[in-house]
């Protein structure tokens, strides 16, 4: 008969589902270690239980080698010749037992072997978890509520418990304790120290383990599941695909006045569950996993990289991508492909740019921005930056890489820009536009008769010409005595003033006389008028 001892050991083996041979080698090992630091010794010690008696026994064993030159470890080690002394019959490499005390072992050494038995215990535990979960990952599972903690939620699985994170839980769903759930089982995790198994409610495998309970043609296979992708407590899109031309696979999932769908939600606490109708052609595919948004046209944009572009209505941009680009995502969830969408006006103006692009686009000289100045426009254009457009579309940290361009002028770049295209602060002065001079009817004539006549002349105009020119000129009339190089600033200042107002004072002279004649020709076509006026009011008397 048992022991009351290894009766309890089997008891507790029965509850933990393990070996009750693992407990005894707990017991063993703990006694084992509790002998060796009570005696301060290293020498080899294994414990020993009777099954029957409940004893537990310690001892220190010897192994026997040839010679006493072969010795390596006197405390483990003993000589043949020695060991035969304490027993006849042992042979080399056998080994001799010698029994310790273990009567004064005291309350210390207990609870360090009780602590040995417990963690002997755990890991088998661990281990026996692990061979009885480790297989059936994605499996579902029934359990039970054991208890609330501030994040996770631990489960009763019958034989281990089970954790479920708060990533693996939806935001809809609350529980109370002793409650009944279906669960997924994601993993389990060797290492950890408290519940090994980690289950989840918002993997996607927990929405097809509900549709093939409840929907008849999944689970005999007329209708398959081919894509599934969820957003746990938000909503669900769900792909199927029949076998038989006859069944239709988004009827048969929603079912008669939408009950099977409807289960399933409440079952999942009033999540949205979308289902769409497979199909082999992507672009195809990706106009149905878009609903409730009408897609204008799906284009491969990269077939290497699975890339899509969708093209909506202005009006149905919003709708497809969803709250938070929610419906967009799960799309791209359920393609496996990523999804570019734009709406009309979006695509339109994309088309433009690249034909712009493609014909060059718009490029203005630098030099047409006047405000920034010739020492700024050369360090500019010695750094590549020829055209308006390049320069507008610089960042302040750019400009400020250009050599010779610091802080300042960064500032002064982006005013003169901005006031290239028009764009003036309050308080900024625009510029006054210079005054135009109304055409001259009259006179035009006597003024280009003028200006033709300088031309046409041995004397250019002197509008033309800088003041050197005109002083080498009049070297050149006067002999060539005299060299520029002679005459002072001031005598080139007022030489050029008496040339320019000559010059002047013959255009205003031309014009002046083609005023006069104009003036001429109208008081003769006054005095016409008049005669002609005269002699009509004569007539008209006469007829009276």
């Amino acid at each position: 008969m048992a022991s009351p001892l290894y009766q309890s050991i089997e008891l507790l083996s029965r509850e933990k589902g393990i070996d009750p041979e693992i407990v005894v080698g707990a017991v063993e090992d703990a006694i084992a270690l509790a002998t060796r630091k009570y005696y301060k010794t290293v020498e080899n010690m294994r414990g020993e239980m009777d099954r029957e008696t409940g004893e537990i026994r310690a001892y220190v064993f010897k192994t026997v080698v040839e010679t006493p030159e072969l010795v390596e470890d006197a405390d483990n080690q003993l000589a043949l010749e020695q060991a035969r002394e304490l027993a006849p019959e042992v042979e080399v490499g056998g080994e001799l037992r010698f029994y310790k005390d273990t009567t004064p072992l005291g309350r210390i050494a207990a609870q360090m072997a009780k602590q040995v038995i417990f963690q002997k215990v755990r890991e088998a535990e661990r281990d026996t978890v692990f061979n009885e979960y480790a297989h059936r990952a994605g499996e579902i599972l029934t359990a039970t509520v054991k208890r609330l903690e501030p994040m996770d939620v631990i489960f009763d699985l019958g034989k281990a418990e089970a954790r479920m994170p708060k990533r693996e839980q939806s935001r809809l769903e609350q529980f109370s304790v002793a409650e009944r759930v279906r669960v997924v089982l994601l993993r389990v995790d060797r290492a950890a120290k408290g519940p090994q198994v980690i289950v989840s409610r918002a993997a996607p495998a927990l929405v097809q383990s509900l549709f093939q309970s409840e929907v008849p043609e999944i689970y005999d296979g007329t209708v398959s599941i081919r894509a599934i992708a969820r957003e746990a407590g938000e909503r669900t899109k769900i792909a199927v695909v029949s076998r038989d031309k006859d069944v239709d696979p988004v009827g048969a999932c929603v079912g008669m006045k939408g009950m099977r769908v409807q289960s399933i939600i409440r079952e999942l606490r009033g999540e949205k569950i979308d289902i769409i109708e497979y199909s082999e052609e992507i672009t195809t595919f990706a106009e149905k996993a878009l609903q409730p948004a009408k897609v204008s046209r799906v284009s491969i944009t990269d077939l290497a990289e699975k890339q899509l572009e969708v093209i909506v209505d202005d009006t149905q941009l919003s709708l497809a991508i969803g709250k938070k680009g929610q419906n967009v995502r799960l799309a791209a969830k359920l393609l496996q492909w990523k999804i570019d969408i734009k709406s009309e006006e979006e695509k339109r103006q994309e088309v433009e740019q690249q034909m712009q692009a493609m014909t060059g686009g718009p490029s203005t000289p630098i030099e047409q921005v006047t405000e920034l100045g010739e020492s700024v426009m050369e360090k500019l254009i010695a750094a590549g930056i020829t055209t308006v457009e390049s320069l507008a579309d610089m960042t302040a940290e750019e400009l400020g890489e250009v050599p010779g361009i610091g802080d300042k002028t960064v500032e002064k770049i982006a005013v003169a820009v901005r006031h290239y295209f028009g764009q003036y602060e309050e308080g900024e002065e625009r510029p006054v536009p210079a005054p135009v001079e109304p055409a001259l009817v009259a006179g035009e004539e006597a003024v280009a008769a003028a200006a033709a006549s300088d031309e046409a002349g041995d004397t250019i105009h002197s509008m033309s010409q800088t003041p050197e020119e005109i002083l080498a000129a009049e070297a050149s009339d006067n002999g060539g005595a005299e060299e520029i190089n002679e005459f002072s600033t001031e005598d080139i200042a007022n030489l050029e003033d008496e040339i320019s107002d000559s010059d002047a004072n013959d255009a205003n002279d031309a014009r002046e006389e083609g005023i006069e004649l104009d003036n001429d020709t109208v008081d003769e076509l006054v005095d016409q008028a008049q005669e002609f006026s005269d002699e009509g009011i004569d007539d008209g008397r006469d007829r009276g």
